[in-house]
């Protein structure tokens, strides 16, 4: 057990914020947390049931509501873990405070005042970014001027807020980090120097609880780290079959995509084969067909060059048989050598063989 109450449960929270003693505590916090908009001189606690609902909300927030000496509510809530539909849920309580000014007869003219929602996050939320601080009011979306002053949301995501002691430049971050490490510092830092801090010291001692508090804050204790434990738990199951589901699609996905690419690669590669062997086989192929047809066409030719040929041989055989047999007659005649030769185109010598 720490020295100081853990602010994250019901009994800690109310004790340092909600309680008529710790009252100049949460007026020194707001008006650190409004710093350069406004002063808020005093503040009154009102119902804090009116805003919620159900029992699960009781498990998980923690809400002060109070009014300033100017008639502003505020809602000032802890909450420990993630709440479906968050944002929609803090702009619907937001607005019962709204709401609730409503006077019944002609005379109310909508006279409202400002709702603050101050919203202390003990985890992350996505809806909202990754800053500390974000502020949400009505906005006028071409000018991004403010459009009324009349609904304002401050998130305050403790998980991103890093800053050490030494580190804080102003009494909001100091608030900031006292409440992020209260539960596991020995001493307060700035107690001597800050009458606050001093008086949050005093108050959220354990030590200084009442036996029946005492009880109370144990049992409040409890019931936070059974409800983180289960939280926890949830995230861990959660992300667990998230894993395993994970890892089943991926595979899937990864089999069909392994499928389609082994398709193309497997075509691409094919028809590089393909086209490598029908070349070869057509290569050959057409070198036999090529030999085939080439040695046809060469004896159809041939044969057709041989007949021409011999043709022509034969033509001239004839032709020399001719004059041969006319120069034989020509000799048998009486005619000389040399007369038979220019009469019948053939030399002196073979005029001179020719028999009678």
């Amino acid at each position: 057990m720490g020295v100081f109450i853990n602010p994250f449960t019901d009994i800690g929270f109310k004790r340092i914020f909600g309680q008529e003693f710790s009252k100049p505590l949460l007026l020194d916090f707001l008006n650190n947390l409004l710093v350069g908009e406004r002063k808020i001189e005093d503040i009154t606690f009102l119902d804090k049931e009116q805003l919620r609902e159900t029992e699960w909300d009781r498990s998980i927030i923690y809400d002060i509501l109070c009014e300033t000496d100017t008639g502003e509510k505020i809602i000032v809530e802890m909450q420990n873990r993630h709440q479906p539909s968050f944002i929609e849920r803090s702009i619907y309580y937001a607005s019962k405070a709204i709401v609730r000014q409503g006077e019944r007869g002609i005379e109310w003219n909508y006279d409202i005042k400002a709702v603050y929602l101050v919203a202390f996050l003990n985890f992350s939320l996505a809806d909202i970014g990754n800053s500390f601080r974000t502020d949400v009011s009505l906005m006028n979306m071409k000018t991004k001027e403010r459009f009324s002053d009349k609904l304002r949301f401050i998130y305050l995501q403790l998980p991103y807020f890093h800053k050490e002691a030494d580190e804080c430049e102003n009494d909001f971050e100091r608030w900031i980090y006292v409440l992020r490490n209260m539960e596991t510092i020995n001493r307060l830092p700035w107690a001597a120097k800050s009458a606050v801090f001093k008086r949050l010291e005093e108050i959220a001692e354990v030590s200084a609880l009442t036996q029946e508090e005492r009880i109370k804050y144990d049992s409040a204790i409890k019931r936070y780290r059974d409800s983180l434990n289960v939280y926890r738990g949830a995230i861990m199951e959660g992300r667990e079959k998230g894993l395993q589901e994970g890892r089943a699609e991926g595979r899937a996905e990864g089999r069909a995509e392994g499928l389609q690419e082994g398709r193309a690669e497997g075509l691409q590669e094919g028809r590089a084969e393909g086209r490598a062997e029908g070349r070869a086989e057509g290569l050959q192929e057409g070198r036999a067909e090529g030999l085939q047809e080439g040695r046809a066409e060469g004896l159809q030719e041939g044969r057709a060059e041989g007949l021409q040929e011999g043709r022509a041989e034969g033509l001239q055989e004839g032709k020399r048989e001719e004059k041969l047999s006319i120069a034989q007659n020509m000799k048998a005649m009486g005619m000389t050598n040399e007369q038979i030769a220019q009469a019948c185109g053939i030399t002196i010598e073979e005029a001179e063989n020719l028999s009678i």
